[in-house]
C-alpha cells in the first residue's frame, strides 16, 4: 500500500479514498442480490420465493467463514503495515488465502452432508423443501469460491487496493446478473439456475482477484511457501476474524429463527420477509462498505498507536455513517410499498412486506454505529469486547427480544424485534466505547 494513503493529514480525504470503491462494491453487490430476488420473484410461484428466501443464512454462513481470514487477515495486515513489517504481511496474505479454500471445502462438505436436516431446520416444509433444495445444493458446492472471494478482497483493501476489490465484486456480479434470467427463467432451472448463476460469478471474481494479486500487489502473496505464520499472528488472526465471522453466523441464526417464528403465519409472510431483508440491505451495505472501508485506516493508525489521528478519524467515520443511514433509512421507509411491489406485485406480500420493511430501517442508523464501534474494537485487537457486539444486536440480544416480544404481543412483536435489539445494542456499544477507548484520547 501506498503509505501517503495514511500519512498526507488529510484525514476525509483517506478514508474516502478507500471507503468510496467499498461502498461501490456493496452497492454492486447489493444490486445483484436484489437482482437475483427480482428475476426469482418474476417466476410468480410463492413457494419458490419462500423456498429461496429459505436459503439466505447459508450465503451469511459462508460469508462468516470467509470473514474469519478475510477481516481477521485485514485487521493485522493494516497494523503490521503501520509498523512496517511488510515480509510479515506476505505470510499473513498467504496463509489467509489458502485458509479460505481449505475451509471452503471443508464447509461445503459439511453442508452436502447435512443438506436433508439443514433444510428442515431452515423452516422448509413440504411446499418448498424441494425449491428450497434445489438452491441449497449449489450454492453449497460452490462453498470455496464464496468463502475464497470474501478474502481477496479485504486483503485488497488492506493493502490500499479498494478499486481492485470493487472490480473484483463487480465482475462477479456482472456474470451473476447475466446469467440469471438465462438460467432461471430462460432455461426453465428455477431456484437451481438462480444458484448456479451465483456461484458462476465468485468462479470469476476469484480468478480476477488471482491475476490482479500476482500482477499488481507489492506486499501481498500467494507463494505456498509463506503459508506457515506464528502462533501469535494466527491468534490475531483469528482473534480478530472470529468474532466478525460470528457476527455474521448469528445473522444467519436470527433469520432461521425469526422464520421458524413467522412460520405459524403462513408461508406469505415468509416470502414477504424474504424481500423485506433484500431490501433493508439497500441500507445495510451501504453502511458495510462505509465502515470497512475505514478499516485499513483504524488498524495502521492503532498499529502506529497515533490517538490523534483516531480520534479525528471516528468523529468523522461516525459523521458519514450516521448522516449516511438517516438519509437512506427515511427514502426506503417512505418508499417501502413500492419497493416491495418492485419484486412481486401481490397484494398480501405487498402489505405484510411494506411494514416489515418499515420496522427493520426505523432503527437502522443505530445498527450502523454499532457496526462502526464494533469494526473500531476489532482494528485495536479487543476481541473480547469486539466478540460481546458481534453477538448482541443480531444475535443472543436478539433472540432474547425475538421470544419476549412474540410471547407479549405476538405477530408484531416478532416483526418490531429487531428494532428493539438495535436500540438496547447500541447503548451497549456506546457504553463499552466511551469506557474502553474514547476515554484515553480525551
Amino acid at each position: 500500500m501506498e503509505e501517503r494513503l495514511f500519512i498526507n493529514g488529510d484525514i476525509p480525504k483517506s478514508y474516502f479514498r478507500l471507503a468510496i470503491p467499498n461502498v461501490l462494491s456493496m452497492v454492486v453487490t447489493l444490486f445483484y442480490n436484489l437482482a437475483d430476488t427480482y428475476f426469482i420473484a418474476a417466476v410468480g410461484n410463492t413457494d419458490l420465493v419462500a423456498g429461496v428466501s429459505l436459503c439466505a443464512p447459508v450465503l451469511t454462513i459462508q460469508m462468516a467463514c470467509g470473514n474469519i481470514f478475510a477481516q481477521g487477515g485485514c485487521s493485522l495486515t493494516s497494523r503490521l503495515l503501520g509498523a512496517a513489517k511488510k515480509e510479515e504481511i506476505r505470510h499473513v496474505s498467504s496463509h489467509c488465502i489458502y485458509a479460505g479454500y481449505l475451509l471452503g471445502i471443508v464447509l461445503g462438505g459439511v453442508f452436502v452432508l447435512a443438506g436433508p436436516g439443514m433444510l428442515l431446520v431452515l423452516g422448509a416444509d413440504s411446499d418448498t423443501v424441494g425449491f428450497a433444495g434445489q438452491y441449497f445444493y449449489w450454492i453449497a458446492a460452490g462453498s470455496p469460491f464464496i468463502v475464497a472471494s470474501y478474502v481477496y478482497t479485504n486483503l485488497f483493501r488492506a493493502e490500499g487496493m479498494s478499486k481492485e476489490a470493487m472490480i473484483g465484486t463487480s465482475v462477479g456480479a456482472l456474470v451473476n446478473v447475466v446469467l440469471d434470467p438465462i438460467f432461471i427463467s430462460g432455461l426453465d432451472m428455477g431456484a437451481q439456475g438462480a444458484a448456479i448463476a451465483t456461484v458462476a460469478g465468485y468462479v470469476v471474481s476469484d480468478c480476477y482477484c488471482t491475476v490482479v494479486l500476482l500482477r499488481k500487489s507489492r506486499i501481498l502473496s500467494l507463494n505456498p511457501q509463506y503459508f506457515s505464520i506464528s502462533w501469535a499472528y494466527e491468534k490475531q488472526v483469528l482473534g480478530s476474524g472470529i468474532p466478525a465471522a460470528i457476527m455474521n453466523l448469528v445473522q444467519s441464526l436470527s433469520v432461521i429463527f425469526l422464520n421458524q417464528f413467522l412460520l405459524p403465519y403462513g408461508n406469505i409472510e415468509i416470502a414477504a420477509m424474504g424481500i423485506a431483508m433484500k431490501t433493508v440491505s439497500i441500507v445495510n451495505l451501504v453502511l458495510v462498505g462505509l465502515a470497512y472501508g475505514g478499516q485499513p485506516l483504524f488498524g495502521y493508525f492503532f498499529g502506529a498507536k497515533d490517538d490523534e489521528n483516531l480520534r479525528k478519524l471516528t468523529h468523522f467515520n461516525l459523521k458519514v455513517s450516521a448522516g449516511t443511514a438517516m438519509v437512506l433509512s427515511a427514502v426506503v421507509f417512505m418508499a417501502a410499498s413500492p419497493l416491495i411491489r418492485f419484486f412481486m406485485d401481490d397484494s398480501r406480500i405487498v402489505r405484510s412486506g411494506s411494514l416489515m420493511l418499515r420496522l427493520q430501517v426505523v432503527t437502522m442508523t443505530f445498527a450502523g454505529i454499532v457496526l462502526l464501534l464494533t469494526l473500531i474494537f476489532q482494528s485495536a485487537g479487543k476481541i473480547g469486547i469486539s466478540f460481546l457486539l458481534s453477538v448482541s444486536r443480531q444475535g443472543i440480544l436478539f433472540l432474547i427480544v425475538l421470544a419476549i416480544a412474540s410471547n407479549v404481543w405476538g405477530y408484531y412483536g416478532v416483526l418490531a424485534s429487531q428494532a428493539i435489539a438495535d436500540v438496547i445494542s447500541m447503548l451497549l456499544a456506546g457504553t463499552l466505547f466511551y469506557r474502553g477507548i474514547y476515554r484515553r484520547w480525551q
